[in-house]
């Protein structure tokens, strides 16, 4: 084995053991474990500054107690969500259940219009539930990732999951294009800076972000479902899923794709100020 290998064998293990601890954990049990480390240590972690400066960014008039307090919350969200990620296949979905299910219609009439579809959302709540629930109802969601930089931990991406993993890039562009034209249906987190984007409000801030939503869904004329899931509390989960979206088209395309992107920004937005205590802040998504 080579040096350079043994540092990315070893997070894989690290990753192996610890995935593997909490899958022998009762699922309420892993989340309250997970959302303690969160706030007791990842808190505290160097990286908590960027989140810090995002917030005093884009939401300047709260006062800092407020901001600590978003903050916490949204270690605690992650902790849990990690910790509850070796559980995902033990979730159900509808009433009565873990996760409530609003909006389940328009899932129902996608599958069933006989077109491709795309799925949106962001890192919010557990973000990977939505992918599950597409499974209970007959709708496995093909789902576009950014691919690990450690190829040891490629594992815990696949693990559970009915529908395909597209990696970004162009490889990944051109296999989401041949699953659409089949009339398959893909799920994307458009929350992510993304460097060869197109700039785009985003809290009132220009962020560079990704087209390939948009430039999906005039290509093809298909409907795009936004959809986000909101933590009520320890391991219970609402899923909110909204009508398909309409983009309006022009001769000029590449403006129509911008319009495009900016609208599902201002859906995400919208979320986050909901909740900001949910979504993921560490995130380099405005310029520094």
């Amino acid at each position: 084995m080579k040096r350079r290998e043994l540092p990315p064998r070893l997070e894989a293990g690290a990753v192996w053991l610890v995935f593997h601890l909490f899958r022998l954990l009762p699922l309420d049990l892993a989340s309250s474990i997970g959302g303690w480390i969160g706030r007791a240590i990842g808190y505290r972690l160097a990286v908590t500054r960027r989140a810090r400066r995002n917030l005093a960014r884009v939401m300047p008039d709260l006062p800092p107690a407020e901001r600590e307090a978003i903050i916490r919350g949204m270690w605690d969200n992650l902790g849990r969500t990690a910790a509850e990620y070796p559980h995902l296949a033990e979730f159900r979905f509808g009433p009565g259940e873990r996760v409530e299910v609003q909006g389940l219609e328009h899932v129902l009439a996608v599958r069933d219009d006989g077109k491709p579809g795309l799925f949106f959302s962001g890192h919010l709540g557990n973000w990977e539930l939505m992918g599950f629930c597409g499974v209970q109802y007959g709708l496995p969601l093909h789902l576009v990732y950014r691919a690990t930089n450690n190829p040891h931990l490629g594992w815990v991406y696949s693990r559970g999951r009915v529908g395909e993993l597209i990696p970004k890039g162009p490889l990944g562009a051109r296999r989401a294009l041949e699953l659409l034209r089949s009339g398959e249906h893909l799920g994307m987190l458009i929350d992510q800076k993304m460097n060869d984007g197109i700039a785009v409000p985003f809290f009132g801030i220009d962020a560079m972000t990704a087209p390939a939503l948009a430039s999906f869904a005039l290509k093809f004329g298909c409907p795009v479902v936004p959809a986000h899931v909101e933590r009520l509390g320890g391991a219970r989960f609402r899923l909110i899923i909204e009508p398909p979206l309409a983009f309006a088209d022009s001769d000029d395309r590449h403006a129509a794709i911008a319009a495009a992107t900016a609208q599902v920004n201002r859906i995400l937005e919208g979320w986050v100020r909901a909740h900001p205590d949910q979504w993921l802040w560490l995130h380099r998504r405005w310029p520094e």
